[in-house]
């Protein structure tokens, strides 16, 4: 394996999180799940897809990880930074790790774990009980906000390596005339998508939905079926493809043969509340400043969505969300999509969507942005 940062990255990472827990009060910071030992490891495996072996990262207040995962991964993480790899045979029929885990985190009394919003426990409820039980004398408090507001700012390297991927997702759709043409069933052309991501260079496509429509579209989440394009469909494609662990994360749309004069009004009005947020993103706005800047422009109630963006990096979707109720204050380093979506007509929506850091000053655009003219697709050409 060849390791996605310097050492260095992820001693500024630990360090970070360490001064962090000291001014929260805790001696110790406990993680179950891929993206946090991720995040502090640099172990990067698709193994995280079987749900059978749990995973522990414990993060003391000073020195370096204490990883404790099945013997399954142990020559993988030993190719890591971490030198504090403690492992065991798994599944294990009566302890899959609870005692070996119990004694890692026997030395702390203060114990901070994500517990709050867009967290989740990846270990049996039933086995962290016995933990706690097996820790008396230790207190296990919220550590959501301690853990986001630290992968919130990205760093130098991380912004990097968002930003080529999004280089090369945006060098697949730059191959739409090529790719998507009337008549095209939608698998058909979301499977030539996916070869364009891996040969641009993409790692992986982990996420990638759309939908067409004539005129718009009702459906961004599903996945495709046989339906051809037709003359008149807005067709859109949102992809999350990967690189080094990294997602981008943003959409564009086409015009099938001709675009309907709402089609084209709508994609100039998304672009507009592009604008919109692309002017309010300075360090000290908040996320809910930028949503309603976009609303404002929008004007139509939304589309169903429920946000205008979110968080980006490890996690395709990560906090914060810009949405009116996330005073989350923007901060250098942020890498954030803008998504405004609005209705076209009935059961029919159109969202754009493109990627961010904020910056001191304007911020700076990951993806190289779409068109405010609504691209047709006419005979494999754009016009």
């Amino acid at each position: 394996m060849t390791a996605d940062f310097p050492k260095a990255e992820f001693e500024a990472r630990t360090a970070r999180a360490q001064r962090a827990m000291a001014a929260a009060g805790v001696d110790a910071l406990f993680c179950t799940t891929e993206p946090e030992m991720r995040y502090f490891t640099g172990f990067r495996t698709r193994f995280w897809e079987s749900p059978t072996r749990p995973w522990f990262l414990v993060l003391p207040a000073t020195g370096g990880p204490i990883v404790v995962i099945p013997e399954i991964g142990a020559a993988l993480m030993a190719e890591t930074w971490v030198d504090d790899i403690r492992t065991w045979s798994s599944p294990a029929a009566e302890d899959d790790g609870v005692s070996l885990l119990a004694d890692a985190l026997a030395p702390f009394s203060r114990i901070a774990m994500p517990m709050g919003r867009e967290t989740q426990l990846r270990m049996p409820l039933m086995d962290f009980e016995r933990l706690r039980g097996g820790l008396p004398g230790a207190e296990f408090v919220d550590g959501s906000a301690l853990v986001r507001d630290l992968r919130m700012v990205k760093s130098e390297a991380e912004i990097d390596v968002i930003r080529r991927i999004a280089h090369i997702a945006g060098d697949a759709f730059d191959r739409a005339p090529e790719l998507f043409y009337a008549g095209q069933s939608l698998d058909d052309a979301f499977r030539a998508f996916k070869v364009a991501l891996l040969e641009a260079g993409a790692d992986d496509v982990p996420y990638l939905v759309g939908d067409a429509g004539p005129g718009g579209y009702g459906d961004i989440i599903s996945p495709p079926d046989a339906t051809p394009l037709r003359a008149g469909d807005v067709f859109m494609l949102d992809t999350g493809a990967a690189l080094t662990g990294y997602f981008c994360d943003f959409d564009r749309n086409f015009a099938i043969e001709k675009a309907s004069d709402a089609a084209r009004r709508g994609h100039a009005r998304l672009h507009a509340a592009t604008d919109a947020a692309l002017a309010a993103a300075r360090p000290g706005a908040r996320c809910s400043d930028l949503f309603r800047a976009m609303a404002a422009v929008i004007d139509d109630g939304g589309a169903g969505v429920g946000r205008y963006g979110h968080g980006l990096g490890l996690q395709l979707t990560e906090p914060p969300s810009l949405i009116d109720f996330d005073e989350t204050v923007l901060r250098p380093g942020m890498v954030l999509t803008l998504e405004p979506s609005l209705t076209v007509g009935p059961g029919a929506m159109l969202v754009g969507e493109e990627n961010i850091v904020v910056r001191d000053g304007p911020p700076e655009l990951l993806t190289r942005r779409a068109p405010a003219d609504l691209p047709v697709l006419k005979g494999g050409q754009a016009v």
